[in-house]
Formats: C-alpha cells, structure tokens, sequence
C-alpha cells in the first residue's frame, strides 16, 4: 500500500512485469493452479503490477474493464504501451494509439497506475518528436518513458519530461544506463536483473536490494512516489527479488536525500 500522502513521505509499490508464468510455478502459485486463476495468488501478495503483454497483444476495452472488476481495491496495473506505437511507427503518428490508450485507462479506473512507453534501442534522442508524443497523451494518463538509447541522456530531454509531468525510467540491466532521476512526482523503476552481459537475467544479491532500497527510501523521503517493477522473471528471481525489496523497504533506516531530481 502507498505509505504517504501529498506534501508528506512518499509512497512505494514493488510488484513484477508480468504475473504469469509457467516457471513461476512452486514460487508464487501451487502446481496446477489453471492460468487463469494465476493473478489471485498474485495479488495476494503484491499491491502493483506491470502488464507486458500488451505489448505484444493490445487487450480489448473489455479486458480492461474486466481487471477493474476481478483487481482488489487498492491494487494497481501499470500498462506497457504496445510495440505498435514504441517500436514500429516509434512514437510517429501516434493519434489511433493514444485514443486506445484513453479507453483503457478510462475502463480500469481506480486500479489504473502508469503508462509505460519502452521506447526502441535504436531510436536516437528526437526532443520534437518525445514532446510532440507527451503532448498527445492527456494529463490524467501519467507516462514514464524508457530510453534504450544513450543519446537520450541529457538534462533537456529531462526537461521535456518534467514538463509533460512524465516519468523518467530508471533502469537496472545489462548494457543500461542507470541514472537515478526523478522527473515527475512518480519515479518508475525497471529492475531488468543483474547479470552484467545479458538482460533479464540472474537474481539481485540481498547487498544489490539494500543498496536499492537506500535509494527509493531517499526519493520517498523527497515526497515521490515510487514504483519497482522485477523484469528478471527467470527461475522465478522477479518474484523472489521482489518479496526481498518490499522485507527490505518496511525496515530500511531514513537518510538525507542525495537523489537529483
């Protein structure tokens, strides 16, 4: 649950992308627990999470609706905007998906938290085109943007975020920036494994999470908000990673704020 309020400490929400799959097995549900009964033991034991197949596969409006429905007050989807958008046109034309994404938004109601927009390795720094984007996308849908590229890192593309009052991605993998900003009142992390060669892989160490957890401590010391998203889904490491971050966040010391934001 949030632990804060506005103008006061800020919240955090640690959960996985994704809550199905088949290795997860004997870590977050029992054997032969049917696919679609998976998100009941999920929620069970985390209030957030990240949906990673849309961006595979855009759910209908009534899936949305449906989530709204079967998700448990107090609990919260972010949404991975589709390849689509991010990876095809790469954030040209954006209009038809921008409508797609105000219908989900409007039909998950008070389960809806982030829109998620990875953007393409490829895809060099365009401030006209990342503007032009966040423009289209109505203030009540908060968007974190994750940059692959590393011409993207500079303190103008981060005024345009702050602008739009859009997230920064603070990312944790292989070959990936790790820059610790906050752009918005949500700061938006991607744990995407440890493994120094090949993303999505390897389990965080309990020195990598306290070290992790010192860092989103500071930034809800600042009044942010704060979600963690364990993309390292592997032999269950996101789930485990996960239930270890949240043990370590309910007892973590406070310290002086040294997050630039």
């Amino acid at each position: 649950m949030w632990r804060g309020l506005a103008g006061m400490t800020g919240g955090v929400r640690v959960g996985t992308s994704g809550w199905s799959y088949d290795h997860w097995k004997d870590v977050l549900y029992p054997p032969g627990t049917p696919v679609g009964r998976r998100l009941e033991h999920y929620v069970h034991e985390f209030d957030t999470v990240e949906l990673n197949a849309s961006f595979y596969r855009w759910p209908k409006d009534s899936t949305f609706a449906g989530w709204q429905q079967r998700l448990p007050h107090g609990f919260t989807m972010s949404v991975k905007a589709h390849r689509g958008l991010t990876h095809f046109r790469r954030l040209r034309d954006p209009e038809a998906w921008v409508e797609r994404f105000e219908r989900c938004w409007s039909a998950l109601g008070d389960r809806r938290e982030a829109l998620l927009a990875q953007l393409h390795p490829d895809l060099t720094r365009d401030d006209r085109l990342l503007d032009e984007f966040l423009t289209l996308v109505p203030d009540w849908i908060p968007v974190a943007v994750e940059f692959r590229h590393p011409s993207w890192d500079d303190d103008a593309v981060y005024r345009i975020l702050e602008r739009h009052n859009a997230s920064y991605v603070v990312m944790s993998g292989a070959h990936l920036p790790c820059v610790l900003r906050a752009t918005s009142r949500l700061v938006y992390v991607r744990m995407h494994g440890p493994d120094r060669q090949n993303l999505y892989a390897g389990s965080y160490s309990q020195q990598d999470l306290q070290w992790w957890a010192q860092r989103i401590d500071e930034w809800r010391g600042q009044g942010h908000d704060v979600l963690v998203y364990f993309n390292n889904d592997g032999e269950g490491n996101a789930v485990h990673n996960a239930r270890s971050l949240k043990a370590l966040l309910e007892n973590v010391a406070p310290r002086r704020s040294r997050v630039t934001g």
